[in-house]
């Protein structure tokens, strides 16, 4: 005759464990309560563009924060009441350009300044960090009248072309993260028998990838979101405009409709957030990094 024993779970090791389940609970939200709290602060705003969004014209920005009933079609109101489609394509034209123009121009310019030693380096650095310190607006007006006997007002063209040319926060922001890569991987590799352009490509690049990723996030968000850049080169044709700048056009001179503007402003806000999501690792730990070695 067989005998079956079956084993009881010990009511005290229970609650200790449920105990023990509890307290890591409490010490996570202890641990993280001014992030959450930070992160709730941070995504009131978004939530009061999405409910204003779904509202009806009459009771958007009054004392009701909740629809009473959700109009959706909004969403689809805004493209009828301007050319988003148009100015979507202005605006990816304007911030993917400017973002490659960004990655051409600042890598070389970056790894002289990190990894060659060159007579007047040291002044060249100097130079790009004053760049930094000056006030757009101190060079808008010339940069406005090149523009003008050029020819080229009322195109996208004054936005990107300076892109390709030099641009002191990018070209510092690669130095730094450069400056974090071992001199010895370098060396290994012209041992091996790689030039200068090999070098950069074959080892340079892949290692940074972090910080170029980050570098180019800022130029693709500042980009994104410039209204004064194509309000001065692009006002005058509405061609050209870019989001930001036609999310004004939802506004009339006697009657402003909330509900679209606020419809509108999330389809601005939507690219941008979904490329934070895919790339915040990237970026994060390229930001985390360039500030590792001066």
């Amino acid at each position: 005759m067989t005998t079956t024993t079956t084993t009881r779970p010990d009511p005290a090791r229970s609650a200790v464990a449920r105990r023990a389940r509890w307290d890591r609970r409490l010490y996570w939200v202890a641990t993280h309560s001014l992030g959450l709290g930070l992160g709730i602060l941070f995504m009131l705003p978004i939530v009061f563009v999405l409910l204003t969004a779904v509202m009806e014209s009459d009771q958007a920005m009054t004392s009701s924060l909740w629809p009473e009933e959700w109009h959706f079609e909004n969403f689809v109101r805004v493209f009828e009441q301007a050319p988003l489609h148009l100015y979507l394509i202005n605006s990816l034209t304007y911030s993917g350009l400017a973002t490659l123009g960004i990655m051409l121009s600042a890598i070389p310019a970056a790894y002289a300044l990190a990894k060659l030693r060159w007579r007047g380096q040291t002044l060249f650095f100097l130079l790009t960090i004053a760049a930094m310190m000056l006030p757009p607006q101190v060079v808008v007006v010339p940069l406005y009248d090149l523009w003008v006997r050029l020819g080229f007002t009322g195109t996208l063209a004054p936005l990107i072309v300076p892109y390709f040319l030099f641009d002191a926060f990018s070209i510092f922001l690669l130095r730094q993260f450069f400056l974090t890569i071992p001199k010895e991987y370098l060396e290994a590799a012209r041992i091996d028998g790689c030039n200068q352009f090999q070098v950069v490509t074959r080892v340079v690049l892949p290692m940074a990838k972090p910080g170029i990723v980050a570098t180019g996030m800022f130029c693709f968000l500042f980009t994104w979101n410039d209204y004064f850049g194509p309000l001065l080169f692009t006002g005058e044709n509405r061609e050209s405009w870019t989001l930001s700048l036609a999310l004004a056009s939802f506004r009339g001179m006697h009657h402003v409709e909330w509900n679209l503007t606020m419809a509108a402003t999330a389809l601005v806000m939507a690219p941008v957030i979904i490329l934070f999501i895919f790339a915040q690792k990237s970026f994060v730990r390229g930001i985390t990094f360039t500030g590792v070695k001066g």
